[in-house]
């Protein structure tokens, strides 16, 4: 569909490797022996595809965010989920033979499970109003823990290392190297025109060296003049007989062999005459990137000449400078942020759609107000959770956060349908609870690990994704699941 693949398409697509894998352990945690594993499967299934369906709702709006790597991300994800959930429920039953033991004879399942039906819980009234108030303060705490809610730099996203960032700024000070923060842009209705304007930049650049605004500056003028300029220069050459005559006189009373200068003649000539010099006669040399980067060719034909500063002390003295040829200071820091905080809106309104979309989904499964309760309810209490526990550790949120809540409340929403497909099934339960142990532990133990790593990008991935499957576990266990005594009746 693409021709490419974007880095986060393929960095956080492996991450669902981890999701895929637990729709065939929900499979062998629930056989049984003398039960068929397709029958398994089939019983399954209806939770199965609900779970899977709502995720892949979830990750369908990013492909209306506008955000090419996040297109791409939702094409991966969902082709890969369909085909996961496809693969256990018709290719999977017929490999397997009937289990010997019922994973709910486990003795750690049945020891977790008196565990967990140990703790107290309140009334249906008491618990609801328990769950408002977490909520309440969890959204407290994310809206006002100090310093900013949203990370908009992209470079606080490189894997780089501070000190390595520092070392390269203070080499590129001392080489006198361009600022790649600002550039200088002026527009043209044609490369002419456009070069023109750049041309007519460079009294006021040197009057801000001179002023200490800025050390040095390139311009694509510097290596492709104007035609103009080029033919005024070829203008100042003289013509062959002149130029002959005075060489002849100058060279008269010289120990220089007659005809010697005749090939610095032919070269006068040649430039006298020549066309003038275009970008593209450029291409195949070390120029070419260096000027190819600094003129750029937009709709209808117009073309902006672009130019770099180096050494920038004041950028409101070089941005009055300019002002007065149209030309524009700009600031590539500011404009990154500006694209950022553009794409965040986009992905926000796609995730509220998608909040929409997944509950109608959830109710449509399980027609029931207070079933489909036991559902959302816990998933979207983690989301609010998870958001406190960053925002109190001084986490500014960024893109990858996002999507990666996404594939948290993915993973929050089976657990819950699976603990509320159980209803009052005792044994029942504790396969579910096997299956979703499982699935957790190892989700957690991936998603931990990414969560160490010192690149910020897998560490917002890990962070996420790991406080997410722990609360949804937990509060899928006290709100999605039923507490059963081991003689069978609901309490």
């Amino acid at each position: 569909m693409y021709g490419g693949m974007h880095g986060i398409t393929l960095a956080f697509g492996f991450t669902l490797i981890g999701v895929a894998q637990d729709y065939p352990v929900h499979v062998f945690s629930h056989l049984r022996p003398g039960e068929a594993p397709g029958h398994t499967a089939r019983v399954l299934w209806r939770t199965l595809l609900t779970g899977v369906v709502s995720t892949c709702i979830a990750y369908l709006t990013f492909f209306f965010s506008g955000v090419d790597g996040l297109r791409q991300l939702a094409v991966f994800t969902i082709t890969g989920l369909l085909t996961a959930a496809l693969t256990t429920r018709y290719l999977l039953p017929p490999l397997l033979d009937p289990p010997v033991r019922d994973p709910a004879d486990s003795g750690w399942v049945r020891t977790l499970s008196r565990w967990i039906d140990a703790i107290p819980r309140p009334g249906p009234a008491a618990g609801t109003g328990v769950i408002a108030v977490l909520a309440l303060a969890a959204a407290a705490v994310a809206s006002l823990a100090p310093g900013p809610f949203w990370e908009n730099d992209l470079s606080r996203l490189t894997p780089v290392p501070e000190a390595a960032l520092a070392e390269d700024g203070r080499l590129r000070s001392e080489l006198g190297a361009p600022d790649v923060r600002y550039l200088l842009a002026v527009e043209g209705a044609d490369l002419e025109q456009a070069l023109q304007a750049s041309e007519q930049l460079l009294p006021v650049l040197e009057a801000l060296v001179a002023s200490g605004a800025i050390s040095s500056y390139e311009t694509p003028a510097r290596y492709v003049p104007s035609a103009a300029t080029q033919r005024a220069r070829q203008a100042r050459l003289p013509e062959p007989a002149a130029l002959r005559a005075a060489l002849e006189a100058a060279a008269a009373d010289s120990p220089f062999r007659a005809g010697v200068f005749a090939p610095f003649l032919a070269d006068v000539e040649a430039a006298r005459t020549a066309r003038p010099l275009r970008p593209q006669d450029l291409a195949g040399t070390p120029l070419e990137a260096a000027v190819s980067g600094m003129l750029v060719e937009g709709e209808g034909g117009r073309v902006t000449a672009l130019a770099t500063l180096g050494g920038l002390e004041d950028a409101e003295a070089v941005a009055a400078a300019i002002a007065p040829s149209g030309a524009r200071l700009l600031d590539l820091k500011e404009t990154s942020e500006s694209l950022v905080q553009a794409w965040r809106g986009q992905v926000l309104a796609a995730l509220a759609v998608a909040a929409l979309l997944l509950a109608a989904t959830v109710w449509l499964a399980l027609r029931a107000p207070r079933r489909v309760a036991r559902v959302l309810v816990p998933m979207a209490l983690t989301l609010v959770l998870t958001l406190a526990i960053l925002r109190a550790a001084g986490v500014e949120l960024n893109l990858f956060h996002l999507v990666s809540l996404v594939l948290g409340a993915g993973l929050g929403l089976d657990y819950a349908l699976f603990f509320e497909r159980t209803g009052n099934d005792r044994r029942e339960q504790l396969r579910t609870l096997h299956a979703i142990v499982v699935c957790g532990s190892m989700t957690a133990l991936v998603f931990g690990l990414l969560a160490l790593s010192p690149i910020p990008v897998l560490r917002a991935i890990g962070a996420t994704v790991t406080i997410g499957v722990a609360g949804n576990f937990i509060l899928a266990l006290l709100v999605a699941r039923r507490q059963v005594p081991a003689t069978g009746g609901a309490v």
